[in-house]
């Protein structure tokens, strides 16, 4: 399956390639942008109705978000990579 892929790659035009590799950076910043919007939202709701907890919200808001954010990097610099 591997080769048929590989071979498909290089005997399609190059604009197809690049035009993959945009597409695949947009869905990695949209999701990246979704996911931070939601953990930023419920993490509001969170402190909201339990105010005493808001470190520990916020510690794991964090962690989450920042999580979402190397992956959403990776995933842009390997669309990079694979299209140039």
């Amino acid at each position: 399956m591997g080769s048929l892929l590989m071979t498909l790659a290089q005997t399609a035009s190059p604009g197809f390639g690049l035009m993959g590799g945009a597409l695949g950076m947009g869905l990695a910043v949209i999701g990246a942008g979704l996911g931070i919007g939601r953990i930023g939202g419920q993490a509001v709701e969170g402190i909201a109705r339990q105010p005493e907890a808001t470190p520990k919200i916020f510690q794991n808001m964090i962690i989450a978000a920042a999580l979402i954010e190397g992956i959403a990097f990776f995933a842009l610099i390997m669309c990079y990579v694979l299209t140039h």
